[in-house]
């Protein structure tokens, strides 16, 4: 495997980011409800505390990603036998996957330099964390949140339709040694 895409396989700097970017979301999701749903102050904190950069390796791993496609790689040809909508939808839910990312992490970003949290948490200001609701981008991170599960739920669907039900390479192919 080599480090750049081939016409039928992702290259491992394709693999490694997509799987990387994969867990940290995962984790990002999971620590922003367990935040989202916790009550007591310190424990929020200390959840934050890693939420936080969670959110900034993501945004510097789908920079570097988007970086990667634009400049030094190609993405493998479709596979043949796929119909024209589905090469078109998984354009799309990618395309959409990128931008909620980057609204993501625009709207974290926003919130701990609005909120002054970022100071609290990470920089040891005094205080009490401040209600994230009384600041405008908790709106759209609460929103696209819920988008963004949405769409890695679809996305994981149809990567899983097509090894087991289509058992085609769509998902060997952005693996290790594809």
């Amino acid at each position: 495997m080599t480090s750049k895409s081939s016409s039928t396989a992702y290259g491992t700097v394709a693999v490694s980011l997509h799987w990387l970017t994969v867990l940290l979301i995962i984790a990002l999701l999971g620590s922003g409800m367990l935040a989202d749903e916790t009550s007591d102050p310190a424990a929020k904190a200390r959840i934050l505390t890693a939420h936080a950069p969670m959110g900034i390796a993501v945004l510097l791993l789908t920079l570097a990603r988007i970086v990667w496609w634009w400049r030094f790689d190609t993405h493998p040809d479709p596979l043949a036998g796929d119909p024209a909508w589905q090469i078109k939808a998984a354009k799309a839910v990618h395309g959409l996957l990128y931008l909620a990312i980057l609204v993501m992490a625009a709207s974290g970003i926003g919130l701990f330099v609005l909120s002054g949290a970022g100071d609290i948490i990470f920089g040891g200001a005094p205080g009490p964390l401040p209600d994230f609701g009384d600041f405008a981008p908790r709106v759209p991170h609460g929103i696209v949140a819920k988008l963004l599960l949405a769409l890695f739920v679809l996305h994981a669907a149809a990567a899983l339709f097509h090894h087991f039900v289509k058992r085609d390479a769509t998902l060997r192919r952005m693996w290790f040694g594809s």
